[in-house]
């Protein structure tokens, strides 16, 4: 789990530090030792408290805003371009791909380059691939989801090490701080989306206005990244590993962590199948566009609950099953509002999935750290499920609008979202069991 210092046993009360929402896990800093010279220079860096919150603050509005933004535009974006529902789900999926391969080089770049560098990078890399999918052919469209997916990768792998690393003994709060901030990027980004639009006159000028926070924010980290490398000589790496490639268990052979991983991958499956698609059901049924993104807006906004409430009941629990359960209900019961009265109990169904999708993401989260029995492998857990996690949920949004598109309803591809919800339901069954990855059990 992100921002676990200590190779103790991981303690049930440690739990509060935990990621509560759509939180990256992957902590980089974990693996990482620093070069002497970029220890000395980070502690000069950290006499400048202020620029260092700004830089964590206006990241973190970032992490989701221009995926956010999408959705409530989908259908403007394929009537421009011509394209069908399969097609217009790839500005979808095709973030979700580079977000999982890109998490397997975020710890290889900060070893060479250093934290703060990379992450000033990758800003620079999200504002151009925002500015890429506004461009003319269809093809920069794409090109831009991959770069935006690459970006967000980066920042989602190496914020919280930073938070936990240059924030010891605030790590928990300064957690909260970040992961409000990214829901709050991604509120705002879906709520204002249509009225952006309106106000540009095109869907284009809606997206590209996101360009301009990402500018911002690398800004900030400029002065960061060139701190932070300061009395390094040139070519040389800011870090060297922390433990061996083959140290801790082998997690491809452990059935436990598969379960983690794919609990991770199929809730991940359900909450970007609703970015996707949520807005587009909701229109097809005669809803507004405009209503159609503040719901969807809203049921973003109520992830905030379920990610809060359920990793301190799991905290609390030697067994987690009954969770998995109830989060998965909870996210079934949305799914079958959508399909018996999509307008008329559209804010009910926002709710129940805001809550099940908070407390599913919250709960895998804390799953991460209960089910290893040390900090290094809960960092290994934690790679196996991001990378594992988006490349499976990539596939949800594309095959749905395949499914929608063959047979011209919601009514089949929510049926399938009620199986998915039925298998998260299982996967939590095996996952919340009191065991412990490559501890053999009595």
């Amino acid at each position: 789990m992100s921002g676990i210092r200590s190779e103790a046993p991981l303690s049930e009360a440690r739990l509060s530090e935990a990621p509560l929402i759509e939180a990256p896990l992957i902590d980089a800093e974990e693996d990482l030792a620093a070069a002497p010279q970029v220890v000395v220079a980070r502690r000069r860096l950290r006499a400048h408290p202020a620029l260092l919150l700004a830089g964590i603050v206006l990241a973190s509005l970032n992490m989701r805003a221009a995926l956010a933004g999408v959705s409530p535009l989908l259908g403007e974006i394929g009537g421009h371009f011509g394209l069908a529902a399969t097609a217009s789900s790839l500005v979808t999926v095709i973030p979700l791909v580079f977000m999982g391969l890109g998490s397997i080089v975020a710890p290889k770049l900060a070893r060479r380059w250093g934290t703060e560098t990379v992450l000033c990078g990758a800003l620079v890399l999200l504002c151009g691939g925002i500015v890429l999918r506004v461009a003319p052919p269809v093809v920069a469209l794409f090109a831009g989801c991959a770069v935006v997916g690459t970006a967000i990768a980066l920042l989602n792998v190496l914020m919280p090490g930073l938070i936990k690393r240059d924030f010891p003994e605030k790590a928990a709060g300064m957690t909260g701080l970040y992961t409000t901030a990214m829901v709050l990027g991604a509120t705002v980004s879906a709520a204002t989306a249509v009225p952006l639009e309106e106000a540009f006159g095109s869907w284009q000028g809606s997206l590209v206005s996101w360009a301009l926070l990402a500018g911002v924010a690398a800004l900030v980290w400029v002065p960061q990244a060139v701190m932070s490398r300061r009395g390094t000589h040139h070519g040389e790496a800011a870090a060297r590993p922390a433990h061996g490639v083959e140290d801790g268990p082998r997690l491809s052979r452990s059935a436990l962590a598969w379960q983690v991983t794919l609990f991770m991958g199929s809730q991940s499956l359900i909450a970007y199948v609703t970015i996707a698609w949520m807005p587009t059901i909701f229109t097809d049924h005669g809803m507004g566009k405009g209503e159609a993104g503040l719901v969807f807006a809203f049921s973003t906004l109520v992830q905030m609950a379920g990610s809060f409430v359920v990793p301190l009941l799991a905290g609390r629990m030697r067994r987690q099953r009954v969770l998995g359960v109830m989060v998965s209900a909870l996210m079934a019961c949305g799914v079958v509002g959508l399909m018996v009265a999509p307008v008329a109990g559209a804010w009910l169904w926002a709710v129940l999935l805001g809550l099940g999708q908070g407390g599913a993401l919250g709960l895998a989260l804390t799953m991460m750290v209960l089910r290893s029995g040390d900090a290094h492998t809960a960092a290994r857990v934690s790679g196996m499920a991001q990378t594992g996690g988006y490349l499976l949920a990539a596939v949800g949004p594309l095959a749905l609008g395949a499914v929608h598109q063959v047979t011209d309803g919601w009514s089949v591809p929510l049926v399938l979202m009620l199986v998915v919800c039925a298998g998260l339901a299982l996967l939590g069954m095996g996952a919340g069991r009191d065991r412990r990855i490559g501890v053999s059990q009595a």
